[in-house]
Order: C-alpha cells, then sequence, then structure tokens
C-alpha cells in the first residue's frame, strides 16, 4: 500500500525514553484512554474474546516517539487523540499501548477481517489526519496494524506469532528474566552437555545398533514447531524404517486433535506404536525413550530446553484452535514436560493442552527441577513416553 506521507510499516518503531511525561494532564481528562498496563489488560482480554467466538480483531499501533522528541509539544496527544476519535466506534477500544511513545487501537467486534476493511480503516484514519494535523507531524507519525487471529496457513509456513499482539507476555517475560538466564546457562547449556558426555557410549551402542538392523540414515530429522512459531530441525534416533509416508499419523493425530473428549489409544500418544514400519530396534528404544536422546543437540544449539511443552509437527498447528496455539508461546519446547511426567499417557488433547498452559503459567525453575526429577520415573513406567 502505498500512503506517501504517512508511514506505513508491518512493525511500529522504538525510541529511547527521553521524553518526561508531558501529557499525563492530557490523559487524565480523557478517561476513555486508557493507560498503558490497562490497555495491556484490554488487549489480552480480546484475544480470549476471539479465542472464544471466533471473531478477529486489529490492533493499531501509532507510534509517535519520534515526533515527540523532536517537538515536545504536550498538544500532540490531544491533537491526535481529537482526529482520531471521530473515526471510532464505542467498542473499539484506545489508549496507550507503550506510554508516551505510541499509541493503540483494538477495532473489535468485526465480523470479516479482510484486506478491504484493513484498507479502508487505514485509508481513513491516512486522509483524517492530512484535514487536521500539521503535515511534519504527519510525516513523523508510524502506522502498522496487527490482527488476530493470526492464520494456520502462516503458523504452518513458519511465520513466528506476531509479539505486538502479546505484550503482556513480553512483560512476563522480562519479569523472569534472571530466572531464564539460569535455566538457560545452567539446566540447558551445562545439564544437556554433560548427559550427552555420559550417555556418549550408549549413543554409539544405539547408532551401531540401527545401523546393523537397517538400512537408512543413524538419525531422524524432522520439522518442527517452536517458540513463537519459529520452526528448526529436530533430531531423534530413527526407529523406523526409511521412505515413509506420514500419511497414516497424519490421519492419527487428526482423529486424536478433533475429538476432544476422546482419549488416546496409543501409549504413546503422537507416535504410532503398533506400525509394520518399526524396526526391532525402534521398539525397544521408543518403549524406554532412548530415540528422544539426540533432542540433547536441540538444546544444545538452543532450539529446545531440557523441560517445556512438546515440539508439533506443522500439520499439527494447522488442526489447533486458537486456544491451543498459546502453547507455542512464552517458552521453548521441551524433551520433557508437566504432561509427560504426570502418568497422562491416555488423556485428551486438550487436556494435554491445559497442562502445557499450566506449566506456562506456573513456570519456575523449582518446577523445572521437579519435572526433571519425576521424567527417569515416568520413562521407567511408560507413562511419560511419546
Amino acid at each position: 500500500m502505498n500512503l506517501p506521507r504517512l508511514k506505513i510499516g508491518k512493525r511500529a518503531s522504538s525510541h529511547p525514553d527521553n521524553f518526561m511525561k508531558l501529557m499525563d494532564p492530557v490523559i487524565e481528562d480523557d478517561p476513555a484512554f486508557f493507560d498503558q498496563s490497562h490497555f495491556h489488560r484490554m488487549l489480552r482480554l480480546e484475544r480470549m474474546r476471539t479465542e472464544r467466538s471466533k471473531k478477529p480483531f486489529m490492533l493499531l499501533l501509532l507510534d509517535i516517539s519520534r515526533l515527540i522528541e523532536t517537538t515536545q509539544d504536550i498538544k500532540i496527544v490531544d491533537e491526535v487523540k481529537t482526529s482520531l476519535n471521530p473515526l471510532l466506534r464505542e467498542v473499539d477500544i484506545r489508549g496507550w499501548y507503550h506510554y508516551n511513545k505510541i499509541i493503540g487501537v483494538l477495532f473489535t467486534e468485526i465480523a470479516l477481517m479482510d484486506k478491504t476493511f484493513i484498507d479502508s480503516v487505514i485509508h481513513k484514519i491516512y486522509d483524517r489526519f492530512h484535514e487536521k494535523l500539521n503535515p511534519f507531524w504527519i510525516n513523523n507519525i508510524y502506522i502498522s496494524y496487527h490482527v488476530f487471529p493470526e492464520t494456520n496457513q502462516e503458523l504452518s509456513a513458519g511465520v513466528p506469532f506476531n509479539l505486538n499482539l502479546y505484550p503482556d507476555l513480553a512483560k512476563k517475560g522480562l519479569n523472569r528474566k534472571l530466572s531464564l538466564i539460569i535455566k538457560k546457562i545452567i539446566f540447558d547449556c551445562a545439564g544437556s552437555a554433560i548427559v550427552l558426555l555420559l550417555f556418549s557410549p550408549l549413543f554409539l551402542i544405539i547408532a551401531a545398533a540401527i545401523k546393523s538392523t537397517s538400512h537408512g540414515p543413524v538419525f531422524f530429522r524432522q520439522e518442527r514447531v517452536g517458540l513463537n512459531g519459529k520452526t528448526f530441525l529436530f533430531y531423534k534416533f530413527r526407529s523406523m524404517t526409511t521412505n515413509n509416508d506420514p500419511l497414516k499419523h497424519k490421519e492419527y493425530i487428526t482423529g486424536f486433535i478433533n475429538q476432544p473428549n476422546t482419549a488416546a489409544i496409543e501409549p504413546g500418544i503422537f507416535k504410532l506404536t503398533n506400525d509394520s514400519r518399526i524396526t526391532t530396534v525402534g521398539h525397544f528404544i521408543r518403549k524406554t525413550s532412548l530415540d528422544e536422546l539426540p533432542q540433547l543437540i536441540n538444546v544444545l544449539k538452543g532450539d529446545m530446553s531440557l523441560v517445556g511443552p512438546r515440539p508439533p509437527i506443522p500439520y499439527e498447528c494447522d488442526l489447533y484452535h486458537i486456544w491451543h496455539r498459546r502453547r507455542l508461546l512464552s517458552a521453548k519446547p521441551g524433551i520433557t514436560g508437566m504432561w509427560q511426567v504426570m502418568g497422562r499417557s491416555r488423556t485428551t488433547f486438550d487436556e494435554m493442552v491445559r497442562l502445557d498452559l499450566k506449566y506456562l503459567q506456573e513456570w519456575s525453575l523449582l518446577l523445572d527441577l521437579k519435572i526433571l526429577l519425576m521424567t527417569p520415573k515416568a520413562v521407567i513406567s511408560g507413562s511419560g513416553a511419546y
């Protein structure tokens, strides 16, 4: 879209905090204009409503930080709001997305979100600003728009989640920053390196057994979806014959995800255990979860963690409901996790997702430690293998 004077982009710009709260009186005089924390709460509520209603919404961001740094004029926000307000409906929500930097507007209750609607909104704002605002101001306002939910096609194609739609999760991540650093250095990097070193003789034995009993590579490589929807190459020991059609597994996963009240009938949930394509060695390493050991390489590479939600195959994400997608946010996928160690191998997919979301909500280093300590027992009993 070519709008010559109003800067349009996919992502709002960011600038240093050097404007000294000149606009506080303006905000206080406009009760319909929310502060940053309340606006973020409203954005979170709109995401939850969309998960239930399936009605999309659009987040519009007006980055005025460069303008404020240039002019430091108290009238800027008041005039931008005065120009914008006549274009908004009562159900639309406005406020600070980023205090003294970015104004946010939530366009809600939209029956159909398409390019025509988006173009209409942007052009109306563009025309209104040119009627009411100083041309210099207009050239220093940056507009971006973000639609929720993102399409399954975008996510399955490896397009990461748009984090502009999840500022509350970004804030939570900052609050956990020190703990996450400890997790990465001590749990993931040091822990996976030590385990790889200790189990290196076992790696060689398994590799030799695979090569001597079936044709094909030692490792099975597969694209998986990780943190914020980014894809990565996932490693396991090969337990099946080569050149297999994934259709049978797709059919099984489709039935499991699309029947929310039906528990998995396979002991491994996401593995087809009663499958003629599984080799003799494959049966053993699946039953003992030894086929998962190469995922320690993924942990060392930074794609995974020792503890976290299970990384799905892209075609699984095509089947996700909107609320299922939250399990891909906030944490890297893990080799083990909450539902794997709770003996829930015969559970429904929705229950498994709720356990992942519970883990994300309650995450702590202590919780990760508890899950790691519970994992050997779950593997031995077979209840946590997948």
